[in-house]
């Protein structure tokens, strides 16, 4: 990979970047932070990434040759961290360190370094009081951080990239009928992501299939939803799907249903693909997709649009391959790996102390 080079500043090989998250096990945030600081160290950034004790991703990040420091992370009562990662941070010299949502951002001690503090919703921004610069993964967000009375040359735009999908072979889910269309959904089963929501869909499309990949605290009521609503024989709830590539590619299309989505990660990843994205117009996907052009779009909370959206997505399928393109296009000039990764080495080597 070529490392991206900044129009301004010093070259990408020259930039040092700490980056700090202290999010949960799982998430589209901390799927992300670990994609982004092992990408930016292999073009040739040297990215110092600190993380919440996690064994797990630890060992990813590991196997991508860039071991974490691993910290505690804890509530108010721990004294230790702040310390801690001090020293590490002083050690390292960044010229920016990023700090990922709100518990990093309150345990992030100013520097020598830029502190950046790394944004994927709409969060207390009272967190970020020592900042001196806040970025934001969608436009929205962005005007949303003005609004609140950030100075705008301090608001910054950098978007996700999803992993390039086009030559990941397809891989239909086990248990799901050879030959049947059928629908994926991936997050966690929590009430914003509304699966419930596109379960009720389920009833207005008997000749489609669904698989949703997740787990979380909603699970049993949406297995006792699906077999109210009489579709409980058409759908797939296996867990996390740890490699969606193939599933994604398999599908006929991406459903993203929710209620509350300030980004839409599946989103990106389902233009990757160059599948067909139906979505709930919540406020990451209706700034993500041109309704009819490179995705649809249905009302939030409306079962019965969302479901004529996906059977248009599933039998026209000429609409399908031409949103499918488009969505390919996008992912190609704004979310593929080059676009970000240079957008982030410009911001990087550009900033400045607030």
């Amino acid at each position: 990979m070529t490392s991206p080079t900044a129009n301004n500043g010093p070259p990408a090989s020259s930039l040092r970047v700490a980056h700090v998250m202290a999010g949960a096990v799982s998430g589209g945030a901390e799927l992300f932070f670990e994609r982004l600081s092992v990408a930016q160290a292999q073009a040739g950034l040297s990215v110092l990434p600190v993380i919440r004790r996690d064994e797990a991703r630890a060992a990813r990040m590991t196997a991508g040759n860039l071991p974490p420091v691993q910290l505690g992370f804890g509530g108010l009562t721990d004294f230790n961290t702040r310390p801690q990662l001090r020293r590490h941070l002083t050690a390292f010299k960044p010229r920016v360190t990023v700090a990922w949502m709100n518990r990093a951002a309150r345990l992030t001690p100013v520097g020598d370094w830029i502190l950046a503090g790394r944004l994927g919703g709409f969060y207390n921004l009272s967190y970020y009081k020592s900042c001196d610069h806040l970025i934001g993964n969608t436009h929205g967000l962005v005007t949303w951080m003005k609004e609140q009375g950030w100075p705008a040359d301090r608001v910054h735009y950098l978007p996700n990239f999803a992993d390039d999908l086009t030559n990941v072979p397809a891989t239909r889910p086990a248990g799901l009928p050879d030959n049947v269309p059928f629908f994926l959904a991936l997050g966690r089963l929590h009430t914003n992501k509304a699966f419930d929501v596109l379960i009720r869909a389920m009833r207005h499309l008997p000749h489609i299939h669904g698989v949703i990949c997740g787990e979380g605290p909603e699970r049993q009521a949406l297995e006792d939803l699906a077999r109210k609503e009489g579709v409980a024989d058409r759908l797939l709830m296996p867990g996390w799907a740890t490699q969606p590539g193939g599933l994604i590619r398999a599908s006929s299309v991406l459903v993203c249903p929710s209620r509350h989505e300030p980004l839409g990660n599946v989103v990106i990843e389902g233009f990757s693909a160059a599948r067909p994205v139906v979505a709930a117009a919540s406020q990451g996907p209706s700034e993500l997709i041109r309704h009819g052009e490179n995705g649809l779009l249905a009302p939030v909370e409306d079962d019965r649009a969302l479901a004529e959206q996906i059977a248009r997505a599933v039998e026209d399928k000429i609409l399908a391959e031409r949103v499918a393109l488009a969505g390919r296009a996008d992912y190609d000039n704004i979310f593929s790996t080059g676009p970000v990764l240079s957008a982030w080495s410009d911001f990087l080597s550009t900033a400045e102390k607030a």
